[in-house]
């Protein structure tokens, strides 16, 4: 359930007419999740044939035409397309006369602020950066998820109101960031989200090769409380044993990935260097077992575990580096 209290009915926006350009997985979700709150979609643009399936699956009935024509439709426009188009995007329909005075731009990006969106201020636009701290799959459950998802939001100071409504009318939560903090914000969530899935996804295919049938039964009651300890208390809720200080475990570790996942060795020592380093700055492991295991962490940074990997070679064999 929102925490956030709702604004009063003179701070909510009149209904709008809704464009969405660029149909990836984010913005026909949002076009969506306005519409059940009173707004109306109106036009999609959209290039690839996914795209174009995925506007017809999540948005029906509403057409998909250019860019610039979603632009001539809409009084409220979701720019959802990569943060590296994205300038360009904006820069080339205000150049084009595409934008309107006192039409609400939004961008979905998290590296960028409202700065981005300067060329159609210029224009006389109304620029927001509303963007959702989630995963989007590119299906009707990204609405539901929707629920309760903070949102890093970034307007002129006058637009706020208006800004925080709309998350709100999305089901969202919202969260004011500075335009100057964008990047450190993004970064943050890269960090935490996209990196979780690459750790999951190694650990489930490690499991497969020590020969568990059902690594994701495994896993999801463990990463679960893991993430749910790490969430309520921070890095008190480290455990495992790089906090322990086992460093005759992690090195059996490092040189069974050398064995059998060669690629995973680079990213386990270096998450188990940040483990450390947060571990002893917290009081959790203890000088004298942090010296062995810090050393054990610095050989086989170099590529040595004993010496030589599994064939005498540091276990790098068949990879031309």
């Amino acid at each position: 359930m929102s925490t956030v209290q709702q604004p009063d009915p003179s701070e909510r926006p009149a209904r709008l007419t809704v464009g969405v350009v660029g149909a990836g997985r984010v913005g026909p979700a949002l076009a969506a999740s306005l519409q059940l709150a009173g707004h109306r979609p109106v036009a999609v643009s959209g290039v690839s044939d996914a795209s174009r399936r995925r506007a017809e699956t999540m948005l029906p009935d509403v057409p998909l035409v250019s860019p610039a024509e979603v632009l001539r439709r809409a009084d409220l426009v979701l720019l959802t397309v990569p943060d590296d188009a994205l300038p360009g995007l904006v820069a080339g329909l205000a150049e084009t006369g595409a934008v309107r005075p006192g039409q609400l731009l939004v961008h979905t990006s998290g590296r960028y602020g409202a700065r981005v969106l300067d060329p159609a201020l210029r224009a006389g636009a109304l620029p927001l950066a509303l963007h959702p701290a989630m995963t989007f799959t590119g299906t009707p459950v990204d609405v539901q998820r929707l629920a309760g998802c903070s949102f890093g939001v970034t307007a002129p100071e006058e637009l706020r109101l208006a800004a925080e409504a709309l998350v709100i009318e999305m089901g969202g939560e919202p969260e004011w960031i500075f335009e100057e903090n964008r990047p450190l914000y993004h970064a943050a969530l890269a960090l935490g989200a996209n990196h979780l899935v690459t750790l999951v996804a190694q650990a489930m295919e490690l499991l497969r090769t020590a020969g568990v049938e059902a690594p994701d039964r495994m896993l999801g009651p463990l990463l679960g409380a893991a993430l749910d300890n790490a969430l309520r208390s921070g890095d008190a809720a480290l455990t495992g044993p790089v906090a322990r200080g086992d460093a005759g475990t992690v090195a059996a570790h490092v040189t069974e990935l050398r064995r059998h996942a060669p690629q995973a060795v680079d990213g386990y020592l270096a998450m188990a260097r940040a483990t450390a380093d947060r571990a002893l700055a917290h009081g959790l492991l203890k000088p004298e077992l942090a010296e062995d295991l810090l050393g054990v962490l610095a050989k086989n940074a170099h590529g040595a575990d004993g010496g030589t990997g599994p064939t005498g070679t540091n276990g790098t064999e068949g990879n031309p580096r």
